[in-house]
Parts: structure tokens; C-alpha cells; sequence
């Protein structure tokens, strides 16, 4: 028999854009007309799915719709989706920070959630008063508090810190101190969002360490929400996909994040920028084009095959030691290498830097690429979404060795070539 702890029946939320609230007095009235005559309210019959990258003559959007799932006890579910595909807000209706237009949450137990920094926090009372304060929030007497608050300012590292005022904290430490508080007070229920990316690999590493064992070791429940596929695959058995706010589905982690991941890679060739928001930039990224070494486009390179990735990019005034770098990792955000180009003076203007490889001594796969320009520790740009480039494994023939091993190669082994073009 299952034994359910957390059930979504029918889950629904409608926002409206522009303004605060759902709407105008109007609206409201309306709603209230067709709630006492016993009718379903009409604005659920308006809207549109929550696409962020489309303009839309409709005020009201659909930032989830019909979703349905049960979690059983000491189920560790991760929740993955695109950016605006509904997660934290679906978050937020599993924790009660806000409530559904449409659907049912039901639950056994106490919830404890970490949505984002500093949730629940008073800034201006210190890291003891906010661990007692947290502990009563979650329905813990003060004597359960005090005798799990000792492991709990050991665990988030704050001990010199932890009379001091949680307004003086910076964001690493607050989130330390958050989780061991949502950890450690033995909530049936732990609701985290993408906040743990906060802080150091030291302490990612603990927080990683102390689900794994409240679910396992206590049977305790834990619904995690992040975009780093490689911490998703590590602590999560079954895993949730959402997209524009609707659930596609829920399996084996594995088998989830293999389609999603299949679904995201667009398998573009060249990839152009708008630049409108970019006129304050010292410098900015126009277009990145994937190309063998004649200067044809191509979307699938095959392993040994010479390669290169042209980035053409704008100054905007007279800059010195500007780097432009390429970098690349596999679709789960694990680093492989970076390339970057030597230091240079340019005057205002249009540019174009070359990045070309002898042969690709990458395993068959997608890959993603990230362009980066900066001026000494100055980060000027940082492009680090959907720009994929897909190696086949129809090996190219060629005598020199390749590398065969899933991470890449160690070596930097790329060249860089910049001209100006305009």
C-alpha cells in the first residue's frame, strides 16, 4: 500500500499581469456575482499558458494548470522545468505562501520550506531569536527547539554570528542558518527551491549529505527544486518535469531528466542575440555561429572532426584587456573546459573572434557552449543559456588520437583568431 504524504489535486494558478492583485474592482465583483450563484468563476476560462518569451494581448496568465501528483513518505521528488515553467510557484502552494486559484493540496504533517533567502527571518532579530521564532512557526514547543538548537547552530557554521542581528549576515550565511533550522526541527515535509546554489561547495555538500539522510535514514520527505541536473541525479529517486506551467511527467529521475533534457537541446547552428537592452554595455554578444572549418554552418559534428565557433560581438567605446572566453559543459552544468582569448585593446566597433580545434575529442552527446567577455575580474557578459552543439559518433578519420573518456579533454588545445569587421 502507498503511503501518501503530499497529494496535488487539480492545481491551478492564475496571475494577472501588470497590476497587483488579480484585478480590477470590476473583476473582483464579478467573481464574488458568479461564486454566490453557485457558477465557476469566468476569468478561469481566459488566459494563456506562461510563456515568458512571447508578447500576448491577454492580461491574465496561467502559471500552472491541472497539475496532479501524489509524493509518498521518505520521497526524495525533484522538480525540474525551464525557467517560468512554474516550479517556485508551485513550491509556494505545497508551503501555503500563497493559494491556488483552482485545486486541492492535501498533506499529512508539518512543512517546513526554504524558498528563498532569508524566508521567515525577522532581520532584525539575531540567528538564536530567529532559530526560536522559526521552531514556533513550525508548531515546536521551545523545549524541542532548545534541544536541537545546539546541533543546529553547529551545522550552519554561524556560531560566531549567531547573536548577532540576521540583518548583518550576508546571503551565504543566512542560508545556512535557514536550512538548519528547516532541517533539524524535524518537519515531515522539507520544501527547498534553487536557494542552496547560494552557498559554498562546503556547505552544498552537508545540505546534499543531510536530505539524503533525513529521507533515508528518518523516512522523512523532501521536495527539491534545481536546474543543476548532476545534484538533481544525485538526490533525487523520482523526479517531476513541468513546462509553461503544465506537468508533462513524473518517473524514475533518470528517465525524466533524459527527456527534458532531449526536449531543451534546439540543435541550432547559429544563434543571434537582441541587443536592444544592451546599449549600456561596455561590450555585448551579437551572434555565435557553429561552423567547420570552411565557414560552413553545421549542428552535429562528428567525433575527430576540425570544428570552430565564431562569436561576432559589439564594443561600444574604447576598452582595454578585453577576453573573450568560450567555455563548455555537459547538459548537467558540469565544467569541461574554458578558452579564453589574450588580453586586447579595441576601440569602439564590431568584432569577430574565431575559436578553432585541430579535432573534437569529445564522446558522441550535447554539449553547451558559454561566452563570456570581461575586462580583468570585471564580468562584462555571461551567456550561459540554451546555446547547445551536438557531437555524433560517426568518427571523422583521422590518425591523431582522440581522447575517449566522458568528461573531454584536460588539455586546452583551442585557437583564437580576432578581427575587426566593422
Amino acid at each position: 500500500m502507498k503511503d501518501v504524504i503530499l497529494k496535488a489535486e487539480n492545481i491551478s494558478k492564475q496571475y494577472r499581469l501588470g497590476l497587483v492583485g488579480t484585478g480590477t474592482i470590476t473583476h473582483d465583483l464579478n467573481r464574488w456575482w458568479h461564486k454566490i450563484r453557485g457558477k465557476e468563476d469566468p476569468y478561469l476560462k481566459i488566459g494563456e499558458a506562461n510563456d515568458r518569451s512571447t508578447k500576448s494581448d491577454s492580461a491574465y496568465v496561467w502559471a500552472l494548470q491541472d497539475i496532479n501528483f501524489e509524493v509518498e513518505k521518505g520521497e526524495v521528488l525533484g522538480i525540474i522545468g525551464k525557467n517560468g515553467a512554474g516550479k517556485s510557484t508551485l513550491l509556494k502552494i505545497l508551503s501555503k505562501v500563497t493559494s491556488p486559484t483552482t485545486g486541492e493540496i492535501k498533506t499529512k504533517g508539518r512543512i517546513a520550506s526554504l524558498l528563498e533567502v532569508g524566508t521567515g527571518f525577522h532581520s532584525e532579530m539575531t540567528g538564536r531569536e530567529n532559530i526560536y521564532l522559526n521552531g514556533a512557526i513550525l508548531g515546536m514547543t521551545k523545549k524541542e527547539i532548545s534541544s536541537k538548537i545546539d546541533e543546529i547552530i553547529e551545522f550552519s557554521g554561524c556560531q560566531r554570528y549567531i547573536d548577532t542581528p540576521v540583518k548583518r549576515y550576508s546571503s551565504g550565511m543566512t542560508v545556512r542558518l535557514a536550512f538548519a533550522v528547516a532541517a533539524f526541527l524535524e518537519p515531515e515535509i522539507l520544501v527547498i527551491d534553487e536557494v542552496l546554489a547560494v552557498g559554498d561547495a562546503e556547505f552544498q555538500k552537508k545540505a546534499i549529505g543531510k536530505m539524503q539522510d533525513i529521507s533515508k535514514g528518518e523516512g522523512r520527505t523532501v521536495l527539491f527544486v534545481s536546474h543543476n541536473m548532476a545534484v538533481i541525479q544525485k538526490l533525487c529517486n523520482k523526479s517531476v518535469l513541468l513546462d509553461k506551467g503544465k506537468f508533462v511527467m513524473k518517473g524514475k529521475t533518470e528517465d525524466v531528466i533524459e527527456y527534458y533534457l532531449q526536449q531543451s537541446v534546439l540543435n541550432n547552428s547559429e544563434y543571434t542575440f537582441d541587443n536592444q537592452l544592451n546599449s549600456d554595455k561596455l561590450a555585448y554578444t551579437n551572434k555565435i555561429s557553429i561552423q567547420d572549418l570552411e565557414g560552413n554552418l553545421i549542428n552535429e559534428i562528428p567525433i575527430g572532426k576540425p570544428w570552430a565557433v565564431k562569436v561576432t560581438f559589439t564594443v561600444t567605446e574604447k576598452v582595454k584587456n578585453l577576453v573573450i572566453g568560450l567555455g563548455m559543459t555537459d547538459l548537467y552544468d558540469v565544467a569541461i573546459r574554458t578558452t579564453w582569448s589574450l588580453p586586447k585593446d579595441l576601440e569602439k566597433g564590431k568584432y569577430e573572434i574565431t575559436f578553432t580545434e585541430e579535432y573534437l575529442s569529445f564522446n558522441q552527446g550535447q554539449y553547451k557552449l558559454i561566452i563570456g567577455i570581461s575586462r580583468g575580474a570585471q564580468v562584462i557578459e555571461y551567456l550561459d543559456n540554451e546555446i547547445f552543439m551536438t557531437v555524433s559518433d560517426a568518427i571523422y578519420q583521422q590518425e591523431k588520437s582522440i581522447v575517449n573518456n566522458k568528461s573531454g579533454i584536460i588539455s586546452n588545445q583551442m585557437k583564437t583568431h580576432l578581427k575587426k569587421i566593422n
